[in-house]
């Protein structure tokens, strides 16, 4: 006899669950939250986020389902992003104190969330005490921290004449304070940021004490890298490769189970980023992110996405047997998930099913959760995160008008937390289902065999369980033909369920079991 499932528009809009509540994900897996520190949380009053606003919304973050966070910079630096960092043993005044950071470690610890700090070794700011001393002259004892050359032998090189995927800079060399004629030093990204010379072993003797600083006092769990190609020039790739083997070799002695994950940009040369996780065992897929807003957006599986990744992860797991795969949307570099998606919540919802099937350790940029917008300049995708409306909320940062997250195009949290069909309850019945479950968190990723353009299906296999994915990424009903009976055991959708075969609605997704 036929049998129907029909999912009421309640249960479509809650979702259901029937994998055990007790979460499976161990760190390194589950989920991790990135986090602006700056837009996050007020807990002085003074309009910007800083670490006891951050430490006061931890009870939000545990409920959340998160079991990693990592800060943006958050040492001394003159600018906003503080990605120029002039002390790196430091915390910015804006952001508290060193005392306020252990405490928020603590607490963080406490909920058994660990912690990731962003630590920049490409470059310092140039407000730097070494770089201020190294501009005096060739008789600095800090002038071989950084890269200098004299004009007149790179004066073919000043200008790169085009720009990279992860910087828009076309110079590459800079005088000091004007000074055309005098030597110059190398930055890849801008003059503000000059390059460190690791050739120097007083450089690299430098980041061993700042990397233990960090996981000893002040009791981190490990560190994402910015720029981890560009700690030598692109021509040197190989230095590159040996540095990362080396530091984390550093690290390791210094804390065995410290966590590296590494951002290595590199858009359709998979190849070239593969050799890096002999020293970085954890790199962001850019790839898988792109992909996943260009599949949503055309509405088919145009990529043949679950092939791609397969293709671009097997490479990798062949260069590194401890590869842990690092997914994410969007980051604090790109515009928006829902913003891309053209504002449509339901395609920001299949974007985070997507990400949440995949294998790997799932990052989420905060805000994503309640669907916030944003688009470059960098300041308008870093916006403040969105608690209740105006402002009512004494720790709502306002360190900047915001121009796309705001309260007529973003339902604060404080209202997405009363409707069960918000971006917000999405992301927590999704997380809560990953953490449970054994195939999503552990699992290997097989193409399903079943024909379809419009839908995206795969299976996820651990020791324990494997279970069918299918995700409808146009934006009309898709009806398949199962390979043998299924139940349902996660659906995002109005679901209709035969012995046969199951019709999924526009943008939603099935997770099944036999």
């Amino acid at each position: 006899m036929m049998r129907f499932i029909y999912v009421s528009v309640l249960i479509l809009l809650m979702m259901s669950c029937t994998t055990a509540d007790k979460p499976v994900a161990h760190w390194p897996h589950g989920v991790n939250y990135e986090v602006f520190v700056l837009s996050f949380a007020d807990g002085n009053g003074d309009g910007k986020g800083d670490l006891k606003g951050l430490t006061s919304r931890l009870d939000y973050l545990e409920d959340l389902g998160v079991g990693g966070i990592w800060l943006m910079p958050i040492m001394p630096s003159p600018s906003y992003h503080k990605y120029d960092v002039t002390d790196y043993k430091g915390i910015h005044p804006d952001y508290g104190t060193v005392d306020d950071f252990k405490a928020f470690v603590s607490e963080a610890h406490k909920r058994n969330m660990k912690v990731l700090v962003d630590l920049i070794l490409n470059h310092t700011g140039s407000d730097h005490p070494w770089f201020q001393n190294a501009i005096q002259g060739p008789d600095s004892p800090y002038r071989d921290y950084y890269v200098w050359a004299d004009r007149d032998s790179i004066a073919d090189e000043i200008a790169k004449k085009e720009t990279t995927l992860d910087s828009d800079n076309i110079t590459q060399w800079h005088s000091v304070n004007g000074e055309e004629k005098s030597a110059h030093y190398y930055g890849f990204f801008y003059g503000g940021m000059p390059d460190l010379n690791f050739d120097n072993p007083k450089v690299r003797q430098e980041f061993v004490d700042i990397g233990k600083f960090w996981l000893t006092e002040m009791n981190i769990d490990g560190f994402r890298f910015d720029a981890a190609k560009h700690i030598y020039p692109s021509d040197r790739a190989e230095d590159n490769h040996a540095f990362w083997i080396w530091y984390r070799n550093e690290l390791t002695r210094i804390k065995p189970e410290v966590y590296m994950v590494g951002e290595v940009y590199t858009e359709g040369a998979p190849e070239q980023v593969a050799p890096y996780l002999k020293g970085l065992p954890s790199l962001f897929n850019f790839e898988l992110g792109i992909s996943i807003i260009r599949t949503i957006n055309a509405g088919y599986d145009t990529l043949g996405l679950v092939n791609k990744y397969k293709d671009i992860v097997d490479l990798y797991n062949a260069a590194s047997n401890e590869y842990l795969d690092a997914t994410f949307i969007r980051n604090h570099d790109q515009n928006r998930t829902r913003t891309e998606l053209g504002g449509d919540p339901a395609k920001a919802k299949l974007a985070a099913s997507i990400q949440m099937t995949f294998p790997g350790t799932p990052y989420i940029y905060y805000g994503e959760e309640i669907g916030m917008l944003g688009a470059k300049p960098d300041e308008y995708i870093r916006e403040p995160f969105l608690w209740q409306e105006g402002k009512k909320d004494p720790q709502q940062t306002t360190w900047e008008a915001a121009k796309y997250s705001t309260d007529a195009t973003v339902a604060p949290l404080s209202r997405q937390k009363e409707d069960p069909a918000s971006i917000y309850q999405f992301y927590k019945k999704w997380i809560a289902y990953r953490n449970a479950s054994s195939a999503l968190t552990y699992g290997s990723i097989e193409p399903s065999g079943i024909e379809s353009k419009e839908v995206i299906s795969f299976y996820r296999r651990s020791e324990k369980e494997k279970v069918l994915v299918l995700h409808n990424v146009s934006d009309t009903p898709a009806t398949i033909t199962l390979p043998e009976f299924h139940d349902i055991d996660f659906q995002t959708g109005e679901i209709k369920l035969t012995d046969k075969k199951v019709v999924l609605p526009a943008y939603a997704t099935a997770v099944l079991k036999k």
